[in-house]
């Protein structure tokens, strides 16, 4: 069944009219017509089976008819990924609502090599990825910060996952064993953390430097094994 993400409140009987993108999407793309039904979830509501009460030119109106499941939520783990070339970073953010991500962090450091991030497209592509994996939610995309004012403002309740190059950090599974609550994790650049930021980042009470193993992962790689290890060890991977 297609599944779209929406803004729009989600309740029975409610008519929801879609934007221009969604509505060229369905009528043009997938070529739904009057009575058609699809999934429609909004992060808040649950999912709901909305059937297709008219398809217009411009636009395309939904109709509530039942919730499907629930809303249900992840666990609170933020990707905080450094500014990478374009394409490994639209893929960074795909496999992390893929993984379960609640929310993609974007960061500049010393050896970032890219010096902007379009937002609105990485939140698109995060939004087709729920829309593909099944997940109630969509994860956020947050606009690049600074590495030092991302520190300051750090909440003390979360802990960080810092994924550090350098290789002289413990392994990620020992590390994880047992945590729970909320937590972030770390991706340097393609050149890595400088050593005056991994200095600093090792300094943090609520850091917990990691290795990835003997190889020097590209960003993409190291992100989607660092949250495959996490989700296996700490997320909703584990077994009830």
């Amino acid at each position: 069944m297609i599944r779209l993400y929406l803004s729009a409140d989600l309740s029975a009987e409610v008519g929801l009219d879609l934007d221009e993108g969604q509505s060229r999407y369905l009528a043009a793309v997938m070529r739904q017509t009057a009575g058609d039904e699809i999934a429609c979830f909004n992060g808040r509501d649950g999912e709901w089976l909305c059937r297709v009460e008219a398809v217009g030119k411009r636009q395309v109106r939904l109709r509530a008819v039942q919730r499907l499941r629930e809303q249900t939520t992840g666990p609170d783990l933020d990707l905080v990924v450094a500014l990478v070339k374009r394409a490994r970073l639209e893929t960074i953010v795909e496999k992390a609502a893929e993984l379960g991500a609640r929310r993609v962090r974007l960061l500049v450091t010393e050896r970032t090599n890219a010096d902007h991030a379009r937002v609105d497209r990485l939140q698109a592509i995060a939004v087709e990825a729920a829309e593909q994996t099944g997940r109630l939610d969509a994860p956020d995309v947050v606009a690049p910060v600074k590495l030092d004012a991302l520190i300051r403002a750090w909440p003390e309740h979360r802990r960080l996952m810092f994924c550090d190059e350098a290789g002289d950090s413990p392994p990620a599974i020992p590390v994880l064993a047992g945590a729970s609550g909320a937590w972030s994790i770390f991706i340097g650049p393609e050149g890595g953390f400088s050593p005056t930021e991994r200095e600093t980042l090792r300094a943090q009470a609520f850091a917990s430097p990691v290795s990835l193993g003997p190889r020097i992962l590209r960003a993409d790689t190291a992100a989607i094994s660092a949250m495959t290890l996490w989700q296996a060890t700490a997320g909703d991977w584990r077994a009830p």
